[in-house]
């Protein structure tokens, strides 16, 4: 009976936020509120188990790039990047596009998707005003990239962290069975842009003139504000880079590094703090419960269960249940919870696999279509949300379903070609 209601609360609070009938944050907060009122969750266990509760990591590593990027943006850095990348493109909507793209999947698997979008997108909105075109479709253009580039590193997407810990995976593990058919895909992506934001080109020519004219260092205010913050911001991508050697999470290194930022950059600790997206912070501490509710009633676990023992002993049938399924449930349930979830189900199932190498296909099936289904949804990966928050906070909104109808189409051909790898490499 709990199952039932964790699962009734769960997809009425889906339905208001993807038909944005309320605000986001009330509806998670509502939901929230209701599966711990119901026992549905895990009492006091929801404020500190990362399986079953809120993962803070994921919240404190938003809090403290956003805190980086709030003293950044006070250099001007944004604006001469804006300025570089219009003139470098000519203006031209297809190739700026591309350009970002290109950079956002390039930065993805070293930085991790949602730092890639934190420091890309306030470029891109800064060009977009700059050209007076909407900024819409290249945030969105963005975030898929992030997602698909993420895919390629062990510490490129959170769902690999959870998979490399669970399967004991390196880094060079995934960039050897990862990194090709992202490569590819990527490629597929920029190619199928030019008709899937087709309507959304526009070419101002007054206003290219003007940007043209401009001088991108004039936009630098703080020179030496900027050189302190890059040797900070270098510092913490290597953090990142190193955490599987130093055992630091991500979380701490980012909330060092924001407070080493406020201290070398004198800012006001007050305005810093007003260029948090709290509203996205608290949206997914509502949502981390909810899924919560989810995983303590067992709903998560019985699908996935359910799903791999009618599958018998066929393992290529298995690999391919894996990555469509959690395509689909990945992109309801936010792949971070989702994958958390349910790699212990995978780890029984590739325990059982007849040789070493048939197990590892399991596993990379279940990140493809894990990482891949992160573009499912509006709410189907952490950088899909922040990216939302970030340009509603700018006057530029997107709807749950301006995203995921997009969202949706790249995640189709992404699975399919990543069903097709896993087909040919492990399987024939």
């Amino acid at each position: 009976m709990s199952a039932f209601a964790a699962l009734a609360i769960f997809l009425v609070a889906f339905y208001f936020i993807a038909t944005e009938k309320a605000n986001k944050v009330k509806v998670v907060l509502i939901a929230a509120g209701l599966m711990a009122v119901l026992g549905l969750i895990p009492g006091a266990e929801v404020f500190f188990s990362e399986h079953e509760g809120i993962d803070w990591n994921v919240i404190f590593l938003l809090l403290g790039m956003m805190i980086i990027v709030g003293v950044i943006k006070q250099t001007g850095v944004f604006d001469y990047l804006a300025i570089w990348a219009a003139k470098k493109s000519r203006g031209r909507p297809y190739r700026l596009m591309v350009m970002l793209m290109a950079i956002t999947a390039v930065a993805s698997p070293f930085l991790d998707n949602v730092t890639t979008i934190m420091l890309v997108a306030p470029v891109t909105i800064v060009v977009c005003n700059r050209l007076r075109i909407a900024a819409q479709p290249y945030l969105i253009a963005e975030v898929l990239a992030s997602n698909i580039g993420g895919a390629a590193t062990l510490i490129g997407d959170p769902p690999n962290i959870i998979i490399g810990s669970r399967a004991g995976l390196t880094f060079n593990d995934f960039l050897v069975h990862m990194a090709p058919i992202v490569v590819v895909i990527f490629a597929v992506f920029v190619l199928s842009a030019r008709w899937l934001f087709a309507g959304s080109f526009q070419y101002n020519a007054d206003r290219v003139a003007e940007v043209m004219a401009l001088q991108e260092r004039r936009a630098i205010t703080d020179p030496r504000l900027l050189t302190r913050c890059l040797v900070v911001l270098a510092a913490v991508v290597a953090g990142f880079g190193l955490h599987a050697v130093v055992h630091v999470d991500p979380s701490i290194v980012a909330l060092v590094g924001a407070g080493v930022m406020l201290l070398v950059s004198r800012a006001n600790v007050s305005e810093v703090l007003r260029e948090v997206e709290w509203p996205t912070l608290v949206f997914f501490m509502g949502l981390f419960v909810m899924v919560a509710g989810l995983v303590h009633t067992g709903v998560i676990a019985a699908i996935g269960t359910w799903a791999l023992d009618t599958l018998g002993n066929d393992y290529f049938v298995a690999a391919t249940a894996l990555l469509f399924g959690s395509g689909v449930l990945g992109a309801f349930f936010d792949n971070i919870p989702y994958v958390a979830t349910t790699a212990p189900i995978v780890e029984g199932v590739v325990a059982a696999a007849p040789d070493p190498q048939t197990g590892q296909a399991l596993w990379w099936a279940f990140a493809l279509g894990a990482d891949f289904g992160g573009n499912g949804t509006a709410v189907a990966a952490s950088a899909n949300v922040v990216a939302i928050g970030i340009a509603a906070r700018n006057g530029h909104k997107i709807t749950f379903w301006q995203f995921t109808r997009y969202g949706i189409v790249v995640t189709a051909f992404s699975t399919v070609l990543a069903w097709l790898y896993v087909w040919m490499r492990y399987f024939t």
